[in-house]
């Protein structure tokens, strides 16, 4: 088993001196970081390398949204950090499953929370700029992208920008968001995106998504104004996913190869 960094292992033992190296055990779901639980904590280092022109890879950005967002009950609490390493606390819950309405409610909540432009990366945003973005890395032999409906930028807003079922954990209290490590300030619509992709779900989930699954979310978001641009950007969301899965399938990553079609399909 990979181990978390020296400096990372002292700050847990500094946190509770009665954990150590033998207390650590390996989470499972995560596909670009090492993840840790030990005793009541959560260890997560961070591989640089794993970044993706989607999916940034960033621990310090993750910092900072625990430290904005855990006491609105959106994210952990972060109890330390480093250049690669983050801990925070441990929440029990498993990956959620179901009913979409309350994932619709906690990701309004999240874009509903006041920050300035500058807290977080700023995103792709209006249909130009997302369609420019996806054709950056989408690689050949993919469908043509799909028209552009030439639908202008919305004021940036915080957007979690990996919100896929793994990434939200069930808890007895509500859906709680983790793997933080790409926030940005930008359009929420990419979020309800993101959270409806067929290829995402499948990633995962290992389910196949469920017919009205997205449609569910869509209708769930008490902002119709924003659902109604989630719903006219979908297929933009979907092509620049699928470009996502075609850049990973050609770096010999399998499971990205059968989603690919899964995305595919729901243009």
């Amino acid at each position: 088993m990979q181990l978390p960094p020296p400096a990372a292992l002292s700050a847990l033992t500094r946190l509770d001196p009665s954990l150590s190296q033998a207390a650590l055990q390996a989470l499972p779901g995560g596909r670009s970081n090492g993840v840790w639980r030990a005793g009541d904590f959560v260890l997560k280092h961070h591989n640089r390398a794993a970044a993706s022109p989607l999916f940034p890879n960033d621990p310090l950005a993750e910092a900072r949204a625990l430290s904005l967002f855990a006491p609105l009950g959106l994210a952990p609490r972060l109890r330390a950090r480093g250049a690669d390493w983050i801990i925070y606390d441990h929440a029990p819950g498993a990956p959620w499953r179901g009913d979409p309405a309350p994932l619709a409610r906690m990701l309004h909540r999240l874009h509903g929370t006041d920050l300035p432009r500058d807290s977080f990366r700023l995103l792709p945003n209006g249909s130009a700029a997302l369609l420019a973005h996806a054709a950056t890395f989408a690689p050949p032999g993919l469908p043509p992208p799909p028209a552009d409906p030439h639908l202008p930028p919305v004021s940036p807003r915080p957007v979690h920008a990996d919100a896929v079922l793994g990434n939200i954990l069930a808890t007895k209290d509500r859906p709680l968001l983790i793997d933080w490590q790409c926030p940005g300030m930008g359009d929420p619509a990419e979020d309800l995106a993101t959270l409806a992709s067929p290829a995402m779900i499948w990633l995962y989930t290992g389910q196949i998504a469920q017919d009205g699954w997205a449609d569910a979310l869509f209708d769930a978001y008490p902002c119709a104004s924003t659902a109604a641009r989630a719903r006219a950007l979908r297929p933009l969301y979907l092509w620049r996913i699928a470009a996502h899965c075609a850049w990973k399938a050609a770096l010999g990553d399998a499971d990205y190869a059968r989603a690919l079609p899964m995305e595919l399909a729901a243009l």
